[in-house]
Formats: structure tokens, sequence, C-alpha cells
């Protein structure tokens, strides 16, 4: 063995989380996990919704106490748990998915927001300008420690909170799905910076649900499964069908469903759409969509995907183009009148735009046909809403307690799932999806998958915009590939042979020219 290999061997992690395991009364959160992170490693964590990622994060972050037993150490001494201050001494930082910023401050004051640099008592905002100046020269970005965080994109607000972490000498930075709300172009940013953290010796847990991110970064993957550990994989082993296996307990040929019957040019057209442009960006879009099939809506972000499909379900005005369902010709002003006529549409933005987080699963699912629990008097009939998402919980596997529990408490997939349930209680005849597995764990996107597929075998026409080719080829009978507003063309599966995803990319950034 050589001197390096030997070094190599022996060198010291810089966190080891040994035998942690969390209870809740009743409820196991976690199971005798261990995890060993190195300096300068980024180490993957993976697994389905409530495997128990962020309950593991949180006994590491101080914010949960383990269960006796359970030891975290850092360089190979123990560290204190349970305790939020000690940890973040410790340096250990957690960036969470949705940022704790103060937007109407600046970027310095966020830097060290309870934790000025002070003179004589008094907070130093010259030595707080010029320390966080220094910090984010680190990181090579190019707005000033002055600017207030309102002025800046989703994806600097992540290298402010990034900076942050850098500005109390963290050591270990947990990054918890932090990519789901960037553009590509702000992704490739914090993928750079992470790689200048690295060469600091900086250790990075990062935690997403995205595969091919995990297999661009990481140098080792660990994965849970049902609060415990499942193990851990080096990047040189890194495949799909041994991440899924180990995630879902699996096979990957199981992962995607497509049962469904493809369409051929003789099934009926179920939607279609010629001319759309609304005077800015989509112009001139035209497809048909037959009863039964899945048609993807594929393309580079900016392309025009999802302004499209609100052309079509009318949450935005067009300018022209015309629309026929069924073979009959329709106008559609406005979402209501979209529902009315057949067509649903699933928002990509489930939080802001889709649930109402406050409110049960009853009413989210009930929220699009209440006008069926009117009673006489104007009252409304509590049982029947009841009755209607229990058995939606049941037909989509939602999992939670009760059908009063708020939206809010659910897990991403079970989310998505409430949402599909809510529009399919319209009983439409072409479903729009837009992301339908965004920010879903693995396990939840095989149940969407698998829901797609019989709605399809059911003759409901489907429309999706998935920004996952994987996804794409996976599920869809025929792919349309959007570029610069417009439909760029056209990939359809040949005999015997799968959809082609280097015909789709030709297609989306213009090399197919």
């Amino acid at each position: 063995m050589s001197a390096i290999a030997r070094i190599e061997t022996v060198r010291q992690p810089v966190l080891e989380m040994r035998h942690i395991s969390k209870t809740f009364g009743p409820i196991r959160a976690l199971h005798d996990v261990s995890l060993t992170v190195h300096a300068g490693e980024l180490h993957a964590l993976m697994g389905e919704n409530g495997a128990g990622k962020s309950t593991l994060m949180k006994v590491l972050s101080g914010a949960y106490r383990p269960d006796p037993g359970g030891e975290i150490l850092i360089d190979g001494m123990p560290a204190a748990t349970g305790d939020p201050i000690k940890a973040r001494a410790a340096g250990i930082a957690v960036i969470y998915q949705e940022l704790s910023l103060a937007p109407n401050l600046s970027v310095a004051q966020n830097i060290f927001l309870g934790n000025e640099p002070r003179r004589f008592g008094i907070v130093d905002r010259e030595q707080c300008n010029r320390r966080a100046s220094d910090i984010i020269a680190r990181l090579g970005v190019t707005f000033s420690a002055r600017t207030p965080v309102t002025n800046l994109s989703l994806g600097e607000r992540q290298l402010v909170e990034i900076a942050r972490a850098l500005s109390t000498n963290a050591r270990i930075i947990v990054m918890d799905e932090p990519t789901t709300s960037l553009t590509s172009r702000e992704t490739d940013r914090l993928f750079e910076v992470i790689a200048t953290l690295k060469s600091q010796g900086i250790a990075i847990i990062y935690i997403s649900h995205r595969m091919e991110e995990v297999y661009q970064l990481a140098d080792r993957v660990s994965v849970l499964r049902d609060s415990g550990y499942v193990g851990t994989l080096d990047r040189a082993d890194l495949n799909a069908s041994r991440l899924v296996s180990m995630m879902v307990g699996r096979d990957l040929s199981t992962f995607y469903k497509k049962d469904h019957r493809p369409p051929d040019s003789k099934r009926a057209v179920a939607l279609s759409v010629r001319g759309m442009s609304n005077g800015n960006l989509i112009k001139n879009c035209s497809f048909d969509l037959h009863k039964g099939e899945v048609l993807a809506l594929a393309g580079l972000v900016g392309s025009g995907r999802t302004e499209l499909a609100r052309l079509i379900f009318g949450a935005d005005r067009h300018i022209s183009g015309t629309l026929e369902l069924g073979g009959k010709p329709i106008s559609i002003g406005s979402p209501s009148e979209a529902l009315d006529a057949g067509i649903a549409y699933l928002t990509e933005d489930r939080k802001q735009l889709g649930l109402f987080l406050d409110m049960s699963i009853s009413d989210n699912i009930s929220m699009g046909v209440l006008a069926r629990d009117a009673k006489a008097g104007g009252l409304r009939d509590f049982a029947a809403a009841e009755k209607r998402a229990a058995k939606a919980m049941s037909d989509l596997s939602i999992r939670t307690s009760s059908v009063q529990a708020n939206a809010g408490s659910l897990s991403g997939g079970n989310q998505q799932k409430v949402l599909l349930a809510r529009l399919l209680e319209t009983e439409p005849q072409v479903v729009i999806l837009d992301e339908p597995t965004r920010g879903v764990d693995v396990g939840a996107k095989s149940e969407i998958y698998r829901l797609i597929d019989n709605l399809a075998k059911k003759g409901i026409a489907i429309l999706m915009i998935s920004s996952e080719l994987p996804e794409v080829i996976g599920i869809a009978d025929r792919v349309l590939v959007m570029r610069d507003g417009t439909i760029a063309g056209e990939v359809t599966a040949s005999e015997g042979e799968p959809l082609r995803q280097e015909a789709i990319m030709e297609l989306a950034t213009g090399a197919a020219q």
C-alpha cells in the first residue's frame, strides 16, 4: 500500500453520527442510523419522504436530542447534542429548503443577523460590510454586501444563506433540496460554489430527490428507508437501479409505469390546439392530443412550456388561436370555463398556487365541486365531502391519519396527490400536469406514474410538462419539444425503440438545425 493510500485509509472523518435513534412517543422517527462524512466531501443523503432524513439533520443541528445510546463526534471528539448554539459553535450549519432571510435588510445585515460585529457595544456597520464582502468574495458572487436582499434572485439568496454559514466558520454545511426553486443557470452557479467550498475543505451533506444532481455532485451517497440506515455507495458504484432499489425496496424495472396502449393515428383527438399565441413569448403553437395519450411538453427552462399550458387553461389571455375539445370548437377565457369544459390543470407550484395549506385535506379535495355538497337552505353536506376525501385517500394512497388533517402537514408527494384528487373530482376529459413530480420523493413519483398510466387507460388525454428527461422517456407516448416559445419539433418512438433523449435535447437546444 502506498503512503497516500495509507493516509486516505486512516484520515479522520470531520463528522461521525453513531447509532442515532429518535422516538416521539410511540412513533419511531430514526432507528440506529450512523453517518460518516469527511472534510471536502459532498455526501448525498437520499430516501423517500418520511425516511428520516430531516429528523437526522435536526439531531445534527441540535434541534432534537437523540435517544440514549447515540452520539455525534466532530474530529473524533464527542460533541454536545440537543443544543443548536453549541452545534453552530462546533461548525454545523443547515440551509433549509425554505430560505430564512429578511428581504428588507442588506446582504451584510442578513449574513451577520444576530451575530453582528460591535464596537463599544454598538453594531459596527462598516466592519459588517467589510467582513461580508470578504465572505461573498470567497463565493465569487457579483452582488454587493450592501445590496438589499429583496433585489436578489432566488439563486443569489441561496448564496447569501451559504455566506451566512461561512460567517460562523461552518465546517459542515447541510443543504436541503437547494435547487428546488432555481433556474438551470442558478443551479449551475450553485454547483460552482459547491465545488469551491469542497476545495476549501468544507464538508457538505446534500439532500435531494434529483438523481441527476446526485450523480453529478456526490462523492458518496447514504440511503435511509423506513427510519433506518440502508447503506452507503461510493461514487464509482452509483447507478439508478441500485439507488431506487435501496430507497424503495424494489427494482427499477417497476419504477415507470406504461401499461396503457399508445394511441395510433386513428384514435380520436381529445384536444386540438391551433395557432396559439400570447403576443409575447408564445408564437403560433399547434398540436393534437389524443384520447388515452400521454403527450409530454419538453424543453429548456424559459422555452414557454408552462406559458402555453396556461393559455390553453385560460389562466392567461391569448391574442390568437383556437381550441377544439372532442371535435367541437370551444372558447375558454378563464380557468372556471376550462373546468366546465372538461380541462383540468395541475400547477407546478402546489404551495403558492394549488393548495390551501391551512385547510383540511377534505376541503382541498372538494374545492372544485362544492356545488355537489349543497343542501337545502344553502348548507353544506360535510359528510359527503368527507366520504369523497376518504375514497380519494384510499384510491391515491394519500398517507395521513385523517381527512381533517391540514394539507400543509403532508409530505410533498401526498400534497401532490391531494391536488390530483381535486382535479379528478371534476371528471375531466383532458388533464394538464405541470411538473407533476417536482419536489416529491422517489416512492411518490412511482405512485404518480401509476396514476397517470391508469388515467390514460380510462381514455383521459394527458398533457404533461416535465424537466426530467428520464421521466419524459419513461411515461410519455410522444414528445413535443419547445424552444423560444414555439414547438420546435416532435419526437416519437420508432418500432421497438424507446423515445430518444438525444433527439429531445437536439430540438430543445437548436442543435438539430
